[in-house]
């Protein structure tokens, strides 16, 4: 019960803190802004101010995508969802040795033979490719859109009030 408070807790924080950070959707798909930079400068000046700005979109855009990416590999979702759940299961139904037979079955010996089928299992549905292909999609979609926007009339003000 306690877990289930704490994660309750840690929900909210981050629908207090990160959700209401969210920019609406008319501010972050504003095709009146999108403009290609002149220039380097503009291009990182605009990526700098951008991704501060739409932080929180850009991070809901990360969570998206690695929810499309485990839906889209059902052996990584498997490997996962095993070794959770073998991990929750040990803990939850094993913690005391088992005799059975003439063996005794401890929660080392689980562990081992979980890991023993959950390792090469994992291993073979890539989750290194997947978390590449991650972070590949999400920088060009990040980085070009920070690129491509134009910072608002407010962005003209952020250096005033930083300097104040």
């Amino acid at each position: 019960m306690e877990a289930l408070t704490r994660v309750t807790d840690v929900v909210k924080r981050l629908k207090e803190t990160r959700l209401n950070a969210l920019r609406p959707p008319t501010e972050f798909f504003d095709f009146h802004r999108i403009s290609r930079p002149e220039d380097v400068n503009q291009a990182v000046s605009r990526i700098s101010y951008n991704t501060r700005y739409f932080s929180a979109n850009y991070m809901f855009i990360i969570a998206i995508l690695g929810v499309y990416a485990l839906l889209t590999s059902p052996l990584l979702l498997f490997s996962l969802a095993f070794l959770t759940g073998g991990f929750a299961a040990i803990n939850k139904f094993a913690p005391d040795p088992v005799q059975v037979g003439d063996h005794v079955i401890t929660q080392k010996s689980l562990y081992t033979a979980l890991f023993v089928i959950g390792i090469p299992l994992l291993w073979l549905s890539s989750p290194f490719m997947t978390f590449f292909w991650l972070v590949g999609a999400s920088s060009c979609l990040i980085l070009g859109h920070a690129c491509l926007i134009e910072p608002g009339i407010e962005s003209e003000y952020s250096t005033i009030q930083d300097a104040v």
